[in-house]
């Protein structure tokens, strides 16, 4: 081999170990393994609900930082729990990584009729600060879920303890307050830990 002919080959080799090596040092996957991410990100419809603190809540409340939507309610004996827990691990995780993106949690409450704001906020903050519960009137709700593809309805009606059907996705919404991506059951701690930084990189 020629000198010259040796001395192409060789930057053409320590570029692509370089960037083999810029690669694999930044250990974040391309591809997202659970969540499923919009083609575009999505408006939010128009809505007028309250938080926790009886503060009003619209869609501007989801502008300036990430959010996990979560659409459930406080007498729910198992689904709602488990994946409100699960979002806490998720975000205690990130803020322990000292992520940039770590999301808010919100809890809208799918139960208006018992989940006032005292009772969400006792409920919300259980599971970490800087938890958002919101509530508020059943047609604004309605508003806001069918405008989102949420589903929820109430079930056994004539009993005081009535429980309420609905989605348990979990929505991911970015900070310009639009809807980018969502989780759907099972949810798993790793499969937010691996997606989230995927998610909010493309954003």
């Amino acid at each position: 081999m020629h000198l010259k002919q040796f001395l192409i080959a060789l930057l053409l080799g320590s570029a692509l170990a370089a960037g083999l090596f810029l690669a694999m040092k930044s250990g974040t996957p391309a591809e997202v393994r659970s969540a499923t991410v919009l083609p575009g990100a999505g408006e939010l419809p128009d809505f007028s609900l309250i938080d926790q603190h009886g503060e009003d809540f619209n869609a501007n409340a989801f502008r300036g930082q990430w959010d996990l939507v979560f659409f459930g309610f406080t007498h729910c004996p198992d689904i709602c729990p488990t994946t409100l827990q699960t979002l806490a691990e998720v975000r205690r995780a990130l803020v322990e990584s000292g992520d940039e993106n770590v999301p808010r949690i919100v809890l809208v409450s799918v139960d208006p009729e018992r989940d006032t704001p005292e009772i969400l906020s006792r409920y919300v903050n259980y599971f970490g600060a800087g938890n958002i519960g919101v509530t508020g009137e059943l047609e604004q709700l309605r508003q806001l879920t069918s405008g989102l593809g949420i589903y929820f309805e109430k079930v056994n009606i004539e009993d005081a303890n009535y429980g309420v059907d609905h989605s348990a996705a979990v929505l991911v919404i970015d900070p310009d307050g639009k809807f980018v991506a969502l989780f759907s059951a099972p949810h798993r701690v790793d499969d937010y830990l691996h997606d989230l930084p995927i998610i909010t990189a493309k954003y």
